[in-house]
């Protein structure tokens, strides 16, 4: 054992000494301080410093607040090769809305409605000057083009939120609304909503836990019922696409999976008026015989109170209910309004013709936040996908002709022209409500006449048009597959 004992010896000799400092001899990183400054206060400090104003031999900076559909089809159609792109959001990626109730029954999976946003525009990850920061904004100095933001953190051993601020040459806001709750006590604390992937998920925990703890033992027959009553509030789209995904899966996996209680559980939706408004009137009067005909209970009336295990109409009515999911429509977030920005009718960010906000200087704004000033004499659009994209669409053209014909840089913009203001046309509307069956609306307005359509037909028309609108070919690919994976062997009821 000679030999172990040299080596032994060896070692000790050759060992270095203990650093303290780990990181002592690394030199200082200074790859990025050509676009960020630093301060060297602690890290609870209110100012850590952030990007700097673009140099002139530097490509100009367009800032986009927001992951939506308006601020994601917009980073799209930018022009890397003329603008460096900087999006700020508190999420990474953009949800693909239309599909998201398909996911909270497991008909779908959820990572195939989520797009990273560098898939979106790759240049984000790439280019040197372009970025990503998941983060909120806090405030906006449009008087010297700054965006004042602060850092996610989620759960109690994160650090502190990280402030800094992001300098702009041009900024867009598309920050999106928040579900409207009309003030009604309770909403908040017990109601889930079903804007984001997180909902979804918790909308699926809660049903599946729901549909478990019914099956216990010593569980009265009153709270069985309570447990598997799932309410939806609000008649729009999407609470009644998510009302017919329930009633596909209580009648096609519940009834087979979960026996013991399958004559418990059941859906109630609550209307103050006509479901599904914006249709036309014959295909509301055909949901409403589907959604009845699936075991979909429609209640006219409206909430007056929320409590943990029941609502409360303004009739008296009490509702008792295990799962309760809010869908009444989108109004601006107190971020919005906090603004000192020009406002639309509703409180939105007023904006021009040409998506620019009036009398500041480079700030442009789309989507749900948006909304024309009462001087142009436009009504406000509705808060749709398909108004977002086609904003962002048109913003993006816009920003690359005036970044070529050099206006990109901050306060240069003046001398100009920009060009045909925005023009929106309504291309129609689609809700499927279950049971294979959908509605398809192609008028252009509520008012005219057009092509509309119900049933199987529609069913296929809007599958078909919604894969082929999903951003990428992997999500595509995705959906194609959990759709034939649900149609064979049934939805996926794990609850992880």
């Amino acid at each position: 054992m000679s030999w172990f004992r040299n080596l032994s010896k060896f070692s000790a000799i050759t060992k270095p000494p203990r650093n303290t400092q780990p990181f002592h001899h690394f030199q200082p990183l200074t790859f990025l301080s050509h676009h960020f400054t630093t301060t060297t206060n602690n890290h609870a400090s209110s100012d850590h410093g952030g990007l700097e104003p673009t140099k002139p031999h530097e490509k100009p900076r367009v800032v986009v607040l927001g992951t939506g559909w308006a601020g994601c089809r917009l980073m799209k159609g930018l022009d890397p090769e003329i603008y460096d792109i900087v999006c700020v959001s508190p999420r990474n990626h953009m949800v693909f809305t239309p599909l998201l109730a398909s996911t909270c029954v497991g008909t779908l999976e959820f990572r195939t409605v989520a797009e990273p946003v560098t898939r979106i525009q790759p240049a984000i990850s790439r280019e040197p000057g372009s970025y990503f920061f998941l983060a909120n904004c806090t405030s906006l100095d449009t008087v010297n083009h700054v965006v004042k933001c602060e850092t996610v953190t989620e759960g109690t051993q994160t650090l502190d939120p990280w402030k800094f601020t992001v300098s702009y040459d041009k900024l867009v806001i598309a920050l999106g609304a928040q579900p409207i709750t009309f003030g009604i006590h309770g909403v908040h604390e017990h109601a889930i909503f079903l804007r984001e992937v997180y909902h979804a998920q918790e909308i699926r925990r809660k049903l599946l836990l729901n549909l478990m703890l019914s099956d216990v033992p010593g569980i009265s027959e009153e709270e069985k019922r309570r447990l598997l009553h799932c309410v939806v509030v609000g008649g729009g789209p999407t609470g009644v696409e998510f009302s017919g995904e329930l009633s596909d899966f209580i009648m096609r996996d519940v009834r087979q999976r979960y026996s013991h209680v399958k004559d418990y559980i059941h859906v109630t939706l609550i209307e103050a008026n006509e479901i599904l408004s914006s249709f036309d009137d014959r295909l509301r009067r055909y949901a409403t015989k589907q959604l009845t005909k699936s075991g979909v209970r429609l209640v006219r009336g409206t909430v007056k109170d929320v409590e943990d295990a029941k609502i409360i109409l303004n009739d008296g009515t009490e509702v008792p209910y295990g799962l309760l999911v809010w869908s009444t429509g989108v109004g601006p977030s107190p971020l919005i309004r906090s603004l000192d920005l020009p406002k639309s009718p509703g409180g939105r960010i007023g904006i021009d013709e040409w998506l620019r906000v009036p009398s500041v200087e480079d700030v442009f704004a789309i989507g749900d936040c948006s909304g024309y000033v009462e001087s142009t004499g436009k009504p406000t659009l509705p808060a749709l996908a398909q108004v977002a994209e086609r904003q962002g669409k048109y913003l993006a053209n816009l920003l690359n002709k005036i970044g070529k014909a050099n206006g990109g840089r901050a306060n240069s913009i003046k001398d100009i022209e920009i060009g045909d203001p925005f023009v929106y046309k309504h291309l129609g509307s689609m809700a499927t409500i279950g049971s294979y069956k959908a509605l398809v609306d192609l008028r252009h307005s509520k008012d005219e006449k057009g092509l509309s359509l119900a049933g199987f037909i529609s069913w296929f028309i809007w599958r078909s048009a919604y894969l082929t609108r999903v951003i990428s070919w992997r999500n595509r690919f995705y959906v194609a597959i959990n759709w034939a994976t649900t149609l064979v062997f049934g939805r996926d009821i794990s609850r992880i």
